[in-house]
């Protein structure tokens, strides 16, 4: 295994000590932090590949941390959270969490989740280089960077681009005119197979449109094909 570290951000106790005996028994190096002030810490004085992170936290919640983690590409995010509404799970996959689980929890699919996320990291690090060269996709007049994931508009708008829509993007505009699966897409966005009644596709694709909604000139990028997924339609170099 790879010398991964994992950054547990939650403020009870009880969970905190499982979590940690849990990752160090698979072989990890784990460091703890119970509040957005200390995970700040942690992540300046560690190199750490994932983090799990409750979303009931003092001071700032997960959902606002989570959003500050995923500007950072080379770096894994999994809630653990007793809230389990379907706003919360689309929320935090839409700022750019990997995975969502909720409390109680089975440790082994935690601990196969998280090693998924972990080897997709591992596997993204190493092609660094290749995917520097393709970071760069113009399309209808607009400029996605992968690198740091925003979207120049035709007038010079920036748009900060959320990891899971930009994956999204990515995944379409490769497979331009092809049409392209909701398994698919969810598992280039998260790296977890599809499940029944997930809207997290849907609403990451509803998401993606609003960007180009500004512009009434352009017609829609992303077509519904029903009963199968999504097809980019637009013009990519």
């Amino acid at each position: 295994m790879d010398n991964y570290q994992v950054l547990i951000v939650e403020d009870e106790d009880v969970t905190r000590f499982n979590l940690r005996n849990l990752f160090e028994a698979e072989g990890y190096k784990v460091v703890e932090a119970t509040d957005g002030e200390t995970m700040a810490t942690m992540l300046s004085q560690h190199e750490i590949n994932l983090v799990i992170m409750d979303i009931n936290l003092p001071g700032k919640n997960g959902l606002l941390l989570g959003r500050e983690l995923a500007r950072n590409k080379n770096l894994g995010l999994i809630f653990l959270t007793g809230r389990d509404s379907d706003i919360d799970k689309i929320l935090g996959l839409e700022i750019g969490a990997d995975d969502y689980l909720t409390k109680p929890f089975n440790p082994r699919e935690l601990t196969i989740r998280a090693r998924n996320i972990l080897s997709r990291i591992g596997k993204n690090n190493t092609e660094n280089e290749r995917e520097s060269i393709q970071a760069i996709v113009n399309f209808n007049g607009r400029t996605l960077n992968g690198n740091s994931r925003e979207m120049t508009s035709p007038s010079g708008n920036v748009i900060a681009i959320p990891r899971g829509e930009y994956r999204a993007l990515r995944l379409l505009i490769k497979n331009q005119g092809n049409i392209v699966s909701r398994q698919a897409l969810i598992k280039e966005m998260t790296g977890r197979d599809l499940r029944s009644n997930d809207r997290t596709v849907d609403v990451t694709i509803r998401r993606l449109r609003k960007h180009f909604e500004s512009d009434v000139s352009t017609p829609e990028l992303i077509n519904t094909i029903h009963g199968e997924g999504y097809r980019f339609v637009g013009q990519s170099d």
